[in-house]
C-alpha cells in the first residue's frame, strides 16, 4: 500500500509509493502489446463489470475464476498499479512527518474496445455505455466501508498523464473528501447562506446567454469559465439543480453522451488533437452537508505552468475565455449537427 503524506502546515495530501520500484507499471503497454484491448484480458485483473451488448440490451457481466468475458463494450477493473489500495497493511507517522496508508479502490473502465477509437471519436451511443458503467460503479463504490469521495478523471495523451492510448478512465476512491472539493463545497456552502440559492445555479442562468457558452443540449451548458486557469478550458454543467451523478436518468445520460461526444469531438479538431484531462466533481454522496451542483471540468493541455502557478498558486490565462468560448462553440456546433444529421 502506498503512503498518504500531509504537508508541514497545509490540508495537502500527496500519494508517495511505499518503497520505490523502478519497473514498469502493469497497466501500461507491455511489448507493444496492449492490455485494454480484446484478448488481453489475462493481462489485467479479472473484470468486476463487463457489459455485453446483445440484441439493442445491456448486460452487467463480469469474469469468474475460470472463463473471461468476451465480447464486451465496456470493461471495468481493479488497477495492478493503483494509486490507492485496501491492502491490509498499514502504517502510520504522527506530526510534523504525518502520513497515513492510501486506503481506496482504483478501478479502470475501459470505454470502447477498439484500439482506435479515442474519447472524441467514440459514438454517442458507446459514451453512453460508459455513462452507465460509470454511473454504476459510483452507487456500488459508495456503499463500501472507508470510502468518503469517489473521484473520476480522464487522461488523455501521454502529457496527460495516460499510460496507454487506450481510451479509458479512472476511478479512485479516497476517505477525506479531496481539497478541491472541499474548497468549492465550501464556497458553495457559503454562497446559499448568503444569498439562498445555488452558486451554480445563477452562474448557468448568466452562461447561457454569455459571450462564454459553448454548447447547449436539452439538459447540459458547456462554457468557459469567466476566471478559466487554463487556455480553452471548459465546464460542463447539467441544467436543473441535481448533486448527486448516481441519481441523473436515463435520458440525462443520453443527452449527456452527446453534449460529451460533441465537445471532445469538437476540442479535437479546434485544437489538433490537443492532449486533456477530464475530471468529475462531484458531492459526497454519504451524509454530509456540504453539496455542491454537481459538473465536468475538460482541461486541454496547450500551454505549461510557470513558476507563478506552481510557486504561488496565481494562473496566468493568455487566452481570453470569450475568445476560447468563440473557438471550441464553432468547432463543437459544427459536430453537434453531424453527429444528428443536420447539414
Amino acid at each position: 500500500m502506498k503512503d498518504l503524506r500531509k504537508d508541514y502546515v497545509l490540508d495537502r495530501f500527496v500519494v508517495v509509493p511505499a518503497s520505490q520500484v523502478h519497473a514498469e507499471s502493469p497497466d501500461a503497454n507491455v511489448g507493444g502489446k496492449c492490455p485494454y484491448c480484446p484478448g488481453s484480458e489475462p493481462m489485467t485483473s479479472p473484470s468486476v463489470l463487463s457489459l455485453v451488448v446483445q440484441d439493442g440490451m445491456l448486460q452487467r457481466l463480469s469474469d469468474s475464476d475460470d472463463s473471461v468475458i468476451e465480447d464486451w463494450s465496456v470493461r471495468v477493473f481493479e488497477s495492478k498499479d493503483p494509486i490507492v489500495s485496501t491492502a491490509a497493511a498499514a502504517a502510520y507517522s504522527d506530526k510534523p512527518l504525518y502520513s497515513e496508508p492510501a486506503f481506496g479502490y482504483h478501478q479502470i473502465v475501459v470505454a470502447t474496445p477498439d484500439h482506435k477509437q479515442g474519447f472524441q471519436s467514440m459514438t454517442v451511443e458507446q459514451w453512453s455505455n460508459v455513462l452507465v458503467v460509470v454511473q454504476d460503479r459510483v452507487r456500488w463504490l459508495y456503499t463500501q466501508k472507508g470510502v468518503t469521495y469517489v473521484a473520476i478523471y480522464i487522461n488523455s495523451g501521454p502529457a496527460a498523464g495516460a499510460r496507454t492510448e487506450h481510451a479509458h478512465l479512472n476511478i479512485v476512491t479516497f476517505s477525506a473528501i479531496p481539497p478541491m472539493i472541499e474548497l468549492e463545497a465550501e464556497g458553495a456552502h457559503r454562497h446559499m447562506n448568503e444569498n439562498g440559492n445555488c452558486p451554480a445555479c445563477s452562474m448557468i442562468a448568466v452562461e447561457s446567454s454569455g459571450p462564454r457558452q459553448v454548447l447547449a443540449t436539452d439538459n447540459f451548458l458547456s462554457f468557459c469559465p469567466w476566471a478559466s486557469t487554463h487556455p480553452y478550458e471548459f465546464w460542463i454543467y447539467p441544467k436543473r439543480h441535481i448533486t448527486s451523478f448516481s441519481k441523473i436518468t436515463q435520458k440525462e445520460i443520453g443527452d449527456l453522451a452527446l453534449m460529451l461526444r460533441a465537445t471532445l469531438g469538437g476540442m479535437a479538431k479546434a485544437l489538433k488533437d490537443a492532449p486533456f484531462n477530464l475530471v468529475f466533481h462531484l458531492s459526497p454522496e454519504k451524509k454530509n452537508s456540504r453539496q455542491i451542483h454537481w459538473h465536468i471540468e475538460v482541461y486541454p493541455l496547450t500551454s505549461t505552468l510557470s513558476g507563478l502557478e506552481r510557486g504561488f498558486g496565481v494562473f496566468v490565462n493568455d487566452v481570453r475565455p470569450e475568445k476560447s468560448a468563440e473557438t471550441l462553440g464553432s468547432a463543437c456546433r459544427k459536430e453537434l449537427a453531424s453527429l444528428v444529421g443536420i447539414t
